[in-house]
Formats: structure tokens, sequence, C-alpha cells
């Protein structure tokens, strides 16, 4: 009786290539991932945005968001009730918030307006960028 086995080294070898190839696909997925949590908290707090000029036009009054860099958080705030609606938090997620254009406050008037028109950069620590806009018209857009 004939058998066709593979010896150990054979398979070692196998082993071994398929390791180097998983190898260098890890810093690729790694990229790719922090890409993907920089889209998302950029799409999170874009989606904020335009809840707070939702609120604005619900509620017939201002609303303003205020960006908290030491505590990593967005709070929207209904100004003329002085209550704060909710709070995001987006500490852990590897982000940072440069400056907006207009400072740290953005506010919707109560037509959705903006009061504040501003453009904010978040950075993730590889480096990469997204851009979000406030129109003067509450217009939110991620370019």
């Amino acid at each position: 009786m004939k058998q066709d086995g593979k010896t150990l080294a054979e398979l070692m070898v196998v082993a071994g290539i398929l390791a180097m190839v998983a190898l260098m696909g890890i810093p690729n997925y790694l990229g790719l991932n922090s890409r993907n949590q920089l889209r998302c908290v950029t799409e999170e707090i874009a989606s904020d945005l335009r809840l707070a000029r939702q609120l604005a036009l619900t509620n017939r009054d201002r609303v303003r968001i205020v960006i908290d860099t030491e505590q990593q958080e967005l709070i929207t705030q209904l100004v003329n009730g002085n209550t704060t609606h909710h709070v995001y938090h987006y500490r852990g997620k590897g982000l940072t918030i440069e400056e907006p254009s207009a400072g740290w406050n953005i506010q919707f008037q109560p037509s959705g307006r903006s009061a504040t028109p501003t453009t904010m950069k978040l950075h993730n620590r590889e480096g990469q960028t997204q851009t979000l806009t406030v129109s003067i018209t509450g217009r939110v857009s991620i370019l």
C-alpha cells in the first residue's frame, strides 16, 4: 500500500510562510482600524451637531455646543433654559480636535442658522485628518 503523507518539515515551511504573510498584513489592518475610528467619531460629532440644530428648531431656543478638550467631550446645552441636554464623550478613541475657527463654542439660533459658522479639524494618532464644517445656514458637512 502506498501512502503520500507530508513531512513535518513541509508543514513547518507552510506554517512559516503563512505567519510571514499574516505579519505583513498587521500594519495595514491597524491603519485601516485607525482610519475607520477617525471616520466614525467624525460622523458621531457631525450627528451631534445636527441634533443640536434640530433641538434649536424644535424648541425655538438657542442651543450651544461646548467642546471641552480637557475632558474630551461635547456638551449640548439649551441656552435660555441653561440646561445640559446631553454629553458626547470621545475620550479613549485616539482623536484630538484642533481649535475650531470660531472658538470652542458652536451656537445654533432658533431658526436653525449657526451664530458661529466654523471649521474644525480632527486628527488621529497616525496624523490622518478629517475636516468638519458648520455653515452659516447651520448645515453640517464632513469634507
